[in-house]
């Protein structure tokens, strides 16, 4: 599996969807589905019975995750695309836009 261009901890904008343009902070990355979850974007009702959790059960609010597709890392303030390259025999990330490089 390729390395996955948008890491735990990244901010990252929107770029498709209801919530176009938002920011926000990447929660989880699920690989294998190519899904990311973000922190307040996305967020969706859900009902839940009561259990021994949950005395009162009810409607709650989370987040849901997005193909990761749909989102953009952002880097200085500003949105860019990812790119790998070797530095010091070490894989990197580096931003497109700057060329700046991220980890």
């Amino acid at each position: 599996m390729a390395t996955s261009k948008i890491k735990v901890g990244d901010t990252v904008k929107v770029i498709a969807g209801k919530d176009l343009g938002k920011e926000g902070k990447v929660t989880k990355v699920d690989t294998q589905n190519h899904k990311v979850v973000v922190e307040g974007i996305n967020k969706v009702m859900r009902a839940t019975k009561p259990s021994m959790q949950n005395q009162n059960g009810g409607i709650f609010e989370k987040e849901a995750a997005l193909d990761i597709s749909n989102v953009m890392l952002v880097v200085d303030g500003k949105a860019t695309r990812v790119g790998f390259k070797v530095e010091d025999g070490k894989k990197v990330r580096f931003a497109k836009a700057t060329g700046k490089t991220i980890d």
